[in-house]
């Protein structure tokens, strides 16, 4: 039986606070090849790794990421005190800068940059990918820009190696806009996939997300699933290996 490829959603959010550095090391450190990042700007147009629409379940603060500068942001926690207390009480939102320069310590990791749809109603695609860009050139052979809004992968492929779709579903592949973009990744929700059958799109892998359960990685792997992400990255690896041992 094929064990898949995992992917670090947002990290290791498991164990640590998403889209933080530390999670990302950890997922790396736990057997991921992969891992995805979300990405939004700052007022100051700093591209930074972020997810939620607003601050307050990860910071604890009223407003979004585009309503603060880089340096108002560095003043907030960003260790999600509802799930962890304390614990990561220095931990601030890092930049997407920061990353790369992770990323270039891991050479064999692929990153998957997620941009975000607030960051792109609120500043424009081409903005956006140009920030993102511009943070990880040095590293940009190991980077995929993702993103649910698929309009803006098109400006995405002069310049980074490869792109990826995100869909909730699976019958959404048949979008003229992705048979059009001819997307080396294709990304859709578990809740999304039909029971049965292949999982399979011409010239794309395919990654599943949301996925904790090992036999369940393990049955979408036998039907097609390139990639599994996971919140959990770790206990995924583990004990996918015991089924299979």
């Amino acid at each position: 039986m094929p064990i898949p490829e995992l992917v670090g959603h947002r990290g290791y959010p498991r164990h640590y606070p998403e889209n933080s550095l530390i999670g990302i090391e950890a997922a790396i450190a736990a057997g991921a090849r992969f891992i995805e990042t979300d990405v939004q700007l700052t007022q100051d147009r700093v591209p930074v790794l972020f997810h939620d629409h607003d601050l307050m379940r990860i910071c604890g603060v009223q407003g979004a990421i585009a309503d603060y500068t880089f340096e108002q942001l560095q003043q907030f926690p960003a260790g999600e005190f509802t799930r962890f207390g304390y614990k990561f009480a220095q931990m601030r939102i890092p930049a997407l800068t920061e990353l790369g320069m992770l990323l270039a310590r891991h050479r064999p990791v692929t990153a998957f940059i997620e941009l975000k749809r607030i960051a792109i109603e609120r500043f424009g695609a081409d903005t956006v990918l140009e920030r993102a860009y511009a943070a990880l050139k040095p590293v940009i052979v190991q980077c995929v820009p993702i993103s649910y809004v698929l309009e803006v992968l098109p400006a995405a492929r002069p310049r980074w190696p490869a792109i990826g779709a995100v869909i909730d579903r699976w019958n959404e592949r048949k979008q003229d806009i992705v048979r059009t973009l001819q997307p080396e990744y294709l990304f859709c929700d578990v809740e999304g996939l039909p029971r049965f059958g292949k999982l399979h799109y011409p010239g794309a892998k395919i990654a599943v997300y949301e996925v904790v359960d090992a036999r369940t990685a393990l049955r979408l792997a036998a039907r097609g699933a390139y990639m599994i992400e996971s919140f959990a990255v770790g206990e995924l690896h583990r004990d996918m290996e015991l089924l299979c041992a």
